[in-house]
């Protein structure tokens, strides 16, 4: 049987996150920082060519990987009465959880107005919090090349 299905995909696609998050784990552990770069699937071609990969291999995401010169920061992640759901799926109260989430975010780390998404097409928000940013993220989408990347390796997303 071929594996060129949606199921070759989606497995070899969550192989892969594996993989970059234990390898992140490990690196911290080591005292290493460590950056996932997805944009990197915006170059798909490139990135195969350069790194000779055949059909049926794709790039997931680049990750940098070195000693950090200055301290960082993690930043916050949604909290879990937002991303985790007992017995059914329940977003009865996602909206002031997402929007409590900003406010404690933007009190930790506001996103300077120079890096606004967009503000050619959005303007610039008095408040522009994370589900801001990923609303005007969503609304106009990076490179759509690799999907059909990955039709011309050999994978069939139907």
């Amino acid at each position: 049987m071929e594996n060129g299905e949606l199921e070759g995909f989606f497995n070899a696609a969550i192989d892969a996150a594996l993989v970059l998050q234990t390898f992140i784990l490990a690196a911290e552990t080591a005292g290493l920082g460590c950056c996932p770069i997805s944009a990197l699937r915006n170059h798909a071609e490139e990135v195969a060519a350069v790194l000779c990969l055949p059909d049926k291999v794709f790039p997931v995401a680049g990750l940098c990987v070195g000693y950090p010169a200055a301290a960082g920061h993690v930043s916050m992640r949604l909290p879990l009465a937002v991303t985790v759901h007992r017995d059914r799926y329940d977003d009865a109260h996602l909206g002031a959880a997402v929007d409590a989430y900003d406010a404690r975010r933007n009190a930790r780390y506001a996103i300077p107005r120079e890096q606004q998404r967009s503000p050619e097409v959005f303007g610039h928000a008095a408040f522009y919090g994370w589900s801001e940013d990923k609303a005007r993220q969503a609304t106009m989408p990076e490179e759509q090349s690799f999907p059909a990347y990955l039709r011309a390796r050999g994978f069939k997303l139907d």
